[in-house]
């Protein structure tokens, strides 16, 4: 099988860049493998983890808290809002991070729905990181 070429970019550098058997990625409206010869297609991503597939065998994996994906036949670059090591992650600055984001949405008002969005989207993306951290699983509000 012909490798597809991987990048996954973060704002402050490229964390990854390879050619792989595949890649396995958390879109927003589920998980996706990248593959070579995939149809092009523009993806948003949710918070979780890619996956890096070679010879049958996962190579690397990355947390990401969402961004987007953009795939041709022969690569797919990630832009992520954040991206991460799972080696660097740390459980207890994911809890951190998630409680000072319920206790911003607690503040919020509750007639701005779109803060309110933004708000659950990185609630969601830290109960991500907290479980690809290695923590326990945290059930969603």
């Amino acid at each position: 099988m012909m490798p597809i070429k991987v990048e996954i970019v973060s704002p402050e550098k490229v964390l990854f860049s390879r050619a792989v058997d595949m890649a396995l990625i958390p879109g927003l409206e589920g998980d996706i493998a990248a593959m070579p010869d995939h149809a092009p297609m523009m993806l948003l991503l949710r918070g979780g983890v890619v996956e890096l597939h070679q010879d049958g065998a996962v190579t690397d994996r990355f947390f990401v808290a969402g961004g987007f994906a953009d795939m041709t036949e022969t690569s797919c670059t990630i832009l992520a809002d954040q991206a991460t090591a799972l080696s660097d992650l740390s459980v207890e600055a994911a809890q951190a991070r998630l409680a000072e984001l319920e206790a911003s949405y607690d503040k919020a008002d509750k007639m701005n729905v779109p803060v309110l969005d933004l708000l659950m989207a990185k609630m969601q993306s830290a109960r991500a990181e907290i479980e690809a951290a290695g923590g326990p699983a945290v059930q969603g509000a």
